[in-house]
């Protein structure tokens, strides 16, 4: 029994060492940018979404339906908690190369970030690049 106890201590004085390793290998390429939200419009072919670029400038970029369907999608849409959150967007990065995104949006579409899209607008020139998305700071 006392065996036993001295390889469990062992094993848990040891073994956060080699996840720490692995965790800095598989994390060490990967950062983001996060960005407030002004408007999120949903539409047939995705979310156009308008985020704060800098003082007195917005972006829009375009996020294509696809991407928050597949399994291994390349976009989350995760709802905010009650209170005063407020929308933003994390595009994150690997080796310089985009990899994901994820959407914060308000739970309820009555939140002033949520827009609607007229029907009869033109919404092709957002979803241009089905592959990847540019952020402009």
């Amino acid at each position: 029994m006392k065996k036993f106890i001295v390889v469990l201590i062992f094993l848990a004085v040891v073994s956060p060492a080699f996840a720490q390793r692995i965790s800095e290998e598989n994390s060490s390429n990967v950062y983001y940018i996060n960005v407030p939200v002004e408007k999120v419009y949903p539409s047939g072919q995705g979310y156009i979404i308008q985020y704060r670029r800098a003082v007195n400038q917005i972006g829009t970029v375009g996020i294509p339906n696809e991407w928050f369907t597949d399994a291994a999608g390349r976009a989350e849409l995760i709802t905010l908690p009650p209170g005063k959150n407020w929308p933003t967007m994390s595009v994150f990065y690997r080796e310089g190369q985009f990899s994901h995104i994820r959407l914060y949006v308000h739970r309820w579409k009555a939140h002033p970030t949520w827009g609607n899209v007229p029907q009869a607008a033109d919404l092709s020139r957002y979803f241009v690049d089905p592959d990847n998305v540019k952020i402009e700071l």
